[in-house]
C-alpha cells in the first residue's frame, strides 16, 4: 500500500505544519489513512443487499446527526430517549463509515441492521452498491460552514492551535479542492447527478432545512428509508423525542462524546471533536470579504444551473 502511495499526487498542507498529508485517488483527495481503506475494502468487498440504506455526505456536513437520526428511527421499536445506545456510545463508534470498518458493516447485514455509513463519493461506492436497489440518503451543508468546520475537525486533530493554523491557507486550500474527499463540489455534484438518473433511490437532506424544520424532514426520512412513523407514534410525540434526543444540545452534553474516543484506522479520534458549534453562520467568524467574494465566485462557477446552492 505505501508503494502505491507513493505513486499518487500528493498535498502537504502547510497550515498543518507538515502534519497532514492527501493523495488524490481517482480524482478526489483523502488522508492516506482513508486511501489504504478505501482501495483495499470498501471497494473491493463490500456486497450491498437490496434492503441496505446507505448513509452518505462529504466530511462536517452534518454527518454525525444523520448517523444519530437514522439510528434512532431504525432502532425505535427496542430503544426511546432513556436507554437508547446513542445515550453511551458515539454515533461514529456504532456506526462506523463502510471505508474505516467494513466488517462492521458486513455484521450489521447479518443481523438486518440496514445503515451503512460513508464518506465515498459516488463514483468510488462499491459497485454492488451504485447496481442494487439499495436506499441512499445524502446530506449537504452550506460551504462556508463546511470549510470553517472542516479547518477547526483537522486542526483540532493533528493538535494544532488556531494562533499556530493559518486559517487563510486552509481557506485558499479548500478552494482548490484539497479536503477529505473532496473537491467538495464533485462530491456534492456526483450524488446529485446520480440522484437525477436513479429517482427514487436517493434522497438529498440540507443540513439548514434539517435545522429549520426538523420535524417535516425526519418525517420525510423515516418513510424513505422504509420505517415510517405510524400515526400513534405522531400522536403520542415518538417524532418529537428522537428529535429531542439527537440534538447537538443533548449529545455534545452526554459524557461519551465529552470524554470519549474510538479508533478508526489506527488513529484515536476524540468524541468530543464532533460536537464543536453546529451552527449556521459561523462562518462570519474567520472569512474576510475577499474569501467571501472567492467562494461565492467559485461556487457559482461550479453549481450554476445544477439547481443546488451551496452558499
Amino acid at each position: 500500500m505505501e508503494e502505491i502511495v507513493k505513486t499518487l499526487p500528493q498535498h502537504t498542507s502547510s497550515w498543518s505544519k507538515g502534519r497532514l498529508t492527501y493523495c488524490m485517488y481517482e480524482g478526489f483527495w483523502m488522508t492516506k489513512r482513508f486511501h489504504e481503506g478505501v482501495t483495499n475494502l470498501a471497494q473491493q468487498s463490500y456486497k450491498a443487499q437490496p434492503n441496505d440504506v446507505f448513509l452518505c455526505s462529504s466530511p462536517k456536513t452534518g454527518t454525525t446527526w444523520l448517523k444519530a437520526l437514522a439510528l434512532a428511527i431504525v432502532t425505535r421499536n427496542k430503544f426511546d430517549e432513556s436507554n437508547s445506545p446513542l445515550l453511551r456510545t458515539t454515533p461514529h463508534d456504532f456506526l462506523r463509515h463502510l471505508e474505516v470498518d467494513p466488517k462492521q458493516s458486513e455484521e450489521n447485514q447479518n443481523s438486518s441492521f440496514p445503515l451503512v455509513a460513508t464518506h465515498l463519493p459516488y463514483a468510488l461506492l462499491p459497485k454492488s452498491v451504485v447496481t442494487s436497489t439499495c436506499k441512499i440518503v445524502y446530506i449537504y451543508r452550506n460551504i462556508k460552514d463546511v470549510v470553517a468546520s472542516h479547518y477547526h475537525f483537522e486542526r483540532e486533530k493533528i493538535k494544532l492551535s488556531v494562533e499556530d493554523a493559518p486559517f487563510e491557507e486552509a481557506f485558499h486550500e479548500f478552494c482548490q479542492g484539497i479536503s477529505n474527499f473532496g473537491p467538495y463540489w464533485d462530491h456534492i455534484l456526483g450524488y446529485w447527478k446520480a440522484s437525477l438518473e436513479r429517482p427514487g433511490t436517493i434522497l438529498f437532506l440540507k443540513y439548514e432545512d434539517l435545522k429549520r424544520d426538523p420535524m417535516s424532514h425526519v418525517k420525510t426520512l423515516a418513510e424513505f428509508i422504509g420505517y415510517p412513523f405510524s400515526r400513534e407514534e405522531e400522536n403520542a410525540g415518538v417524532v418529537e423525542n428522537i428529535i429531542n434526543l439527537c440534538s447537538f444540545k443533548n449529545l455534545s452534553n452526554l459524557e461519551v462524546n465529552k470524554t470519549g474516543s474510538f479508533l478508526a484506522l489506527n488513529t484515536v479520534v476524540e468524541n468530543r471533536t464532533f460536537f464543536r458549534k453546529a451552527t449556521d453562520g459561523d462562518w462570519e467568524n474567520y472569512f474576510t470579504d475577499e474569501m467571501k467574494e472567492k467562494i461565492d465566485k467559485l461556487i457559482y462557477q461550479k453549481m450554476s444551473g445544477t439547481g443546488l446552492i451551496l452558499t
